[in-house]
């Protein structure tokens, strides 16, 4: 007998040749689906993502069984980072009234729009993104990218909005303080197109929190995993990231974990009564 098992030896051996029992043939086959749907989220999706995932799959299984399966895996969402405890509220704009006010959720397509603008780093030197996004689905319906942090960045953006879109009533477009939004130029641009113009508070970030947060998950999901040798480089892989996953793919719990493309299409087909 073993003495530090205190089980026989015959016992041992006819344990280690028999084969693995049915719940561990069904973690290891759903394991490798919730890898396989980790990959292809490119690896920054949790576990109750991935859950949804394999229901879409036909799979059943509850959102702890996943959990379970994804923590002995290593597999882990992408967190970003926390901001620095402090006061973040600033001064009312003396440019353009904060119209949106924090009104995130909207209860159709192109009522309120929100944009604004980031930096990517390459080897050629920075460039600039500037995004428009609509707040009903979280979709990006406009984008630029160039080599200089001017008005005209935020104008091909807004213009993409625009010519995309096609609104057929006046569109609320919350921007921040920024130069690029406060300068002639947009202003015509907007009073042009019949927008309505909001501007969030000095200094005050979380007026325009979902914008800051697509420009958080571009970040986290795909310009952190990447050197980019030249700006056309970034750029496409941008391209790829916004019409090829972002707007199509990636879900949103705010949608109820379907991508904005999704979202609105659904949307469209139960107001036809489908």
């Amino acid at each position: 007998m073993c003495r530090c098992l205190r089980i026989q030896p015959s016992g041992f051996y006819a344990w280690q040749k028999s084969p693995l029992s049915q719940r561990a043939r069904e973690d290891a086959r759903q394991t490798e689906l919730i890898r396989r749907a980790w990959n292809d989220s490119g690896k920054v999706c949790g576990y109750r993502k991935l859950h949804d995932d394999l229901l879409d799959h036909g799979e059943t299984c509850c959102p702890n069984r996943v959990a379970r399966l994804t923590m002995l895996a290593g597999i882990r969402a992408q967190i970003g980072y926390k901001r620095r405890p402090g006061s973040y509220g600033g001064r009312p704009s003396l440019a353009v009234d904060n119209t949106l006010d924090r009104q995130f959720d909207v209860a159709a397509p192109d009522r309120a729009w929100v944009t604004d603008i980031t930096y990517i780093r390459t080897q050629e030197g920075f460039a600039y993104l500037a995004a428009v996004i609509d707040l009903y689905s979280r979709r990006v319906v406009g984008w630029s990218m160039q080599s200089r942090q001017t008005s005209d960045v935020v104008l091909q953006a807004l213009h993409m909005a625009v010519w995309r879109r096609k609104p057929k009533q006046r569109v609320l477009i919350h921007s921040d303080q920024g130069s690029q939004f406060t300068s002639l130029d947009w202003a015509a641009f907007i009073r042009a197109h019949n927008l309505e113009h909001s501007m969030s508070r000095r200094g005050n970030c979380h007026d325009n929190a979902v914008a800051e947060s697509f420009f958080s998950s571009l970040k986290r999901e795909r310009i952190r995993r990447r050197t980019y040798k030249t700006r056309e480089e970034a750029r496409q892989d941008v391209f790829d990231y916004i019409e090829m996953f972002y707007n199509p793919v990636r879900k949103h719990v705010r949608n109820g974990m379907l991508s904005p493309v999704e979202f609105e299409r659904q949307q469209i087909l139960k107001a036809e009564g489908v």
